[in-house]
């Protein structure tokens, strides 16, 4: 049976009524939007009247031409609707670039991937560390699937490393027998997420439909997989109550799985929001974790001008330990970002600085990468190696492992 929006706990019609805030985007920004919800309303129409949320959700990042990562809208920064932690600090990529040289030195002929680049700023800023450390791999190579953000990185890298940028290759899938270090900095969260709600004690998969002018929720009976593993989080966690809504994360699981098949030898090393399942799936966690972005303010209606703002979900690592251990990963360290910042030496930095205003500068910097109630708790790190016996010190301050 399928159930409409006016039915629902109210938690999800009151995400429609905060969004009177927000500035409203240009007309050119609104007809943008509007073609793209034509474009889904096309694709419900030919799956028989709507959409489940996770396509919803992939269709508003990655519609080629007119979604969120592929329009060309400006997205990171002080004049987009996020900031993330190369932007924030360069001693942010600075440090991974050191721990990357650990990974390197381990692995015969290494070279460094990441995935999904943002501005380019990171990558820029790690080639120019390993430079001046004389440990630049052979290649770094971007995975990155959208055209406007590719040729951004690559303006990036000519403007500030402009004698690196024949070092650096763009790809759109993942090399095979890849050999190094595999970077994701706030990748898995931005990948689709399964939605849904407890109703009657069965798990129902949430879905977007459109009415009356505007997208509406539905629920849909689940597909096995997320019946199955909405039974295994109530068989660790114990059983969820009436209305309780939360995400699933299977690309992010699947994107796991390929990158470990690519991996000949390596770490894969991931840094992202998220928690442990215990923590993820609690009982008073009951609206789940699903976050819009735009223009510097967080809300949690994905409807609202689809392609015009990022819609991310956090991550349950426990699921993704349990993928990297399927696909034969080694879970080499799990902690916090503000554990393995310090770990690796990010404040070593201050130190070999002798203007005190940038000194000032960088510790201010280093509090928003590592106070709890900046990004220093919210955010984790996972390492997931294969044929690579690396050991970083970012892991040894805090070893969490136990927790997953």
């Amino acid at each position: 049976m399928i159930k409409q929006q006016n039915d629902f706990p109210a938690r999800l019609r009151e995400a429609q009524k905060s969004l009177s805030s927000l500035p409203p985007p240009s007309a050119d920004a609104q007809a943008l939007s509007a073609e793209l919800s034509a474009r889904m309303t096309e694709a419900m129409a030919a799956a028989g009247g709507s959409l489940p949320f996770w396509k919803y959700m992939d269709m508003a990042l990655y519609e080629p031409g007119l979604g969120y990562y592929s329009a060309g809208s400006h997205k990171l920064g002080a004049q987009g609707d996020f900031v993330t932690a190369p932007e924030i600090s360069v001693l942010f990529s600075r440090t991974l670039a050191r721990v990357s040289q650990s990974v390197l030195g381990a692995v015969e002929k290494g070279e460094i991937l990441e995935a999904g680049a943002g501005s380019g700023v990171m990558a820029a800023t790690i080639l120019m560390q390993l430079a001046a450390d004389k440990a630049l791999p052979g290649q770094y190579h971007i995975l990155e699937t959208s055209a406007e953000l590719r040729q951004r990185q690559q303006q990036t890298i000519q403007d500030r490393a402009p004698d690196l940028a024949t070092r650096v290759h763009w790809c759109d899938r993942l090399p095979e027998n890849f050999h190094g270090l595999i970077l994701a900095n706030e990748l898995l969260d931005a990948l689709p997420a399964h939605r849904f709600m407890m109703e009657a004690g069965e798990p129902q998969e949430l879905y977007a439909a459109y009415r009356d002018d505007h997208f509406i929720w539905q629920t849909q009976t689940g597909n096995d997989r997320l019946i199955s593993r909405v039974r295994q989080i109530e068989e660790e966690n114990g059983r969820f109550t009436e209305g309780y809504i939360s995400e699933i994360l299977f690309a992010a699981e699947d994107w796991i799985q390929a990158a470990a098949k690519n991996l000949t030898s390596g770490m894969i090393l991931l840094l992202d929001y998220g928690q442990t399942r215990s923590v993820y799936y609690h009982a008073q966690r009951d609206r789940g974790t699903l976050s819009c972005h735009y223009r510097h303010r967080m809300h949690d209606d994905p409807f609202y001008y689809p392609g015009l703002q990022d819609i991310t979900a956090h991550v349950d690592f426990t699921a993704i330990a349990d993928a990297a251990l399927l696909a034969g990963l080694t879970v080499a360290g799990y902690t916090t970002q503000a554990h393995f910042l310090l770990g690796s030496g990010i404040t070593d930095w201050l130190a070999h600085e002798t203007d005190r205003l940038v000194q000032l500068d960088y510790s201010n910097q280093i509090k928003k990468l590592t106070l709890p109630q900046e990004m220093g708790e919210t955010f984790k790190v996972m390492g997931l190696t294969k044929n690579c016996t690396a050991a970083l010190p970012g892991f040894m301050l805090q070893d969490m492992r136990d927790r997953l």
